[in-house]
């Protein structure tokens, strides 16, 4: 029993907050309706065979919506997963946030043993699951992607540390998909989070043969699997109003250090909830600072970790104060995360890390001066964990219209509204000239009918423009579509020639996308063949 201690007492630390989940209906968050409904879109989807979903045809007040393209995909398709085998969409969604928080513990925990002892391994872990923001994220937020992220920042610098010290294909395999499901996870947190892993792999620079050939192998393989996600994210995003609505939405949403240092607990939205990084969290950083001086007086190479560690520490704060505003102007990238308090999922990564450290420094009752501290911790924050209330929907109610883009606007077309604002009466409409319109096909993609027209007809296709729309006449002709019209803005328009019809209405792949997906199909493929291959 000696050695499945750790982990039982790990699994107990991280259940016990998730106990509220068990409570029937979806829990009242920022986000979580939302999700829901992106989730619902993304199994319809997956069922009509999109395996790659990217137009979410429901959303957007019956308009549809292209934030499918931009949103990270992979809590939706492990959602997805569950609601396969019966679960509701709600629960499919609770399991998602139960078990990453609960498997976010375990990847800590295998990380840092390979280079702390196995009780800071434990407190560190610890650590990294109880830190209000987390909370903030599962019970306020509900920030399923930023979530699912926490789970795969250990894991993708466990496999460096693996191929630092010893070569294995499965750890360059391991590393690509651990990089590709945290860039799947959350777009921002992924670009936050990737330079941290660059200095890692550096800060264990090996002699051993074609070190940095397997890390860069990593790496690449990495992005090549995530490619269907993040190439068409990022050079669509034109189409778009991102860089329009996130430009100066950072500007109003600086924090304070007082509040970083200690803020009380509340549910309200940004610049209400809290951004303390937690009493318990504070002391070790604290206390990590004589300890870093200690082990570099006595050569330990964990010093350098140390000191890095409270570098990026201070730096993701510092990105929450309005003295950074300077940055964040000059960087454009960054605007794009669009809430400066984002950086506390680094703080707390971070700071797990230092606070395993100091715990490492304890030569005696190591595990007692855990259970304590940890004892203190669960106290401190047990009234985190729980929702703000509950509320039971009907399935329908995420698989029909949603009144809603479940974004702030920064996924809409650039030539659309940001938001429609009631439902259309009809899917098609025609706007000028005489035709009569039957539909006879409809799914998520593809929109089927039959016009008659008795001269040429104007018809407008209530569904908003994006880049892969397209129409078919009678299953061959392309129709030029206009999608700019003032009285039909953002929505496709076309003229159908007189005669009986049979018009196609499709979203396709553009060839960013279809190149995005081969890459990722190459990928995976160089993968298998990767694993195939005995001696390499």
């Amino acid at each position: 029993m000696k050695k499945y201690i750790f982990p039982l007492i790990l699994l107990f630390v991280s259940i016990i907050p998730l106990l509220d989940l068990l409570h029937a209906g979806l829990p009242i968050t920022h986000d979580g309706q939302d999700h829901v409904a992106r989730i619902a879109n993304f199994y319809q989807n997956l069922s009509e065979g999109n395996i790659i979903p990217r137009w979410a045809a429901t959303l957007n007040w019956g308009y549809g919506h292209p934030i499918l393209m931009f949103l990270y995909p992979l809590p939706s398709y492990i959602a997805s997963s569950f609601h396969f085998l019966g679960f509701s969409l709600v629960d499919s969604a609770k399991i998602v946030f139960a078990s990453t928080f609960v498997l976010s513990a375990f990847t800590m925990y295998l990380w840092t043993k390979n280079f702390l002892p196995k009780e800071a391994a434990l407190f560190s872990s610890a650590l990294y699951v109880l830190a209000p923001y987390r909370f903030v994220d599962l019970y306020v937020r509900g920030a399923i992607g930023e979530h699912v992220a926490f789970l795969f920042m250990p894991l993708v610098l466990y496999f460096i540390l693996k191929i630092s010290k010893k070569y294995s294909k499965w750890f360059i395999v391991g590393g690509a998909m651990s990089i590709a499901g945290l860039i799947l996870s959350h777009n921002a947190i992924s670009l936050m989070f990737l330079p941290i892993s660059f200095l890692y792999a550096l800060y264990l620079y090996s002699k051993q043969k074609k070190y940095f050939q397997n890390i860069m192998l990593i790496f690449i393989l990495g992005f090549g699997v995530s490619a269907f996600f993040w190439m068409p994210a990022f050079f669509e995003g034109k189409f778009t109003l991102r860089d329009i609505v996130t430009a100066n939405e950072y500007k109003s949403r600086f924090v304070s250090l007082a509040d970083v240092i200690y803020d009380s607990w509340n549910y309200g939205g940004s610049g209400q909830f809290t951004v303390q990084l937690g009493i318990v969290n504070w002391l070790m950083i604290i206390l990590s600072i004589p300890v870093a001086l200690f082990l570099f007086l006595k050569k330990n190479r964990l010093w350098i970790l140390s000191f890095g560690a409270l570098i990026i520490l201070s730096l993701s704060i510092f990105l929450m104060l309005s003295y950074s505003s300077f940055i964040w102007h000059h960087i454009k990238i960054l605007q794009n995360f669009q809430f400066p308090w984002r950086f506390l999922s680094i703080s707390v990564f971070v700071g797990a890390v230092l606070g395993g450290v100091v715990i490492s420094q304890i030569r005696n009752y190591r595990l007692i001066v855990v259970c304590l501290i940890l004892l203190v911790f669960i106290f401190t924050s047990k009234d985190y964990w729980k929702a703000k209330g509950y509320k039971v929907f009907p399935e329908s109610f995420f698989t029909g219209i949603y009144n809603g883009t479940t974004d702030t606007g920064e996924s809409s077309p650039i030539w659309s509204v940001r938001f429609m604002l009631e439902r259309p009466k009809t899917h098609t409409e025609v706007i000028d000239g005489n035709a009569k319109v039957v539909e006879i096909f409809r799914n998520s993609t593809k929109h089927e009918y039959e016009i008659s027209v008795s001269d040429e007809a104007g018809i407008r296709e209530n569904t908003v423009y994006f880049p892969g729309w397209r129409v078919l006449l009678d299953e061959g002709q392309e129709l030029p579509i206009q999608f700019q019209d003032p009285n039909s803005r953002g929505l496709m328009t076309f003229y159908v020639p007189k005669g009986n019809h049979r018009v196609s209405v499709e979203f396709s792949e553009t060839k960013l996308r279809l190149f995005s997906d081969i890459l990722s199909l190459l990928s995976l493929g160089t993968i298998l063949i990767f694993l195939k291959i005995k001696k390499i």
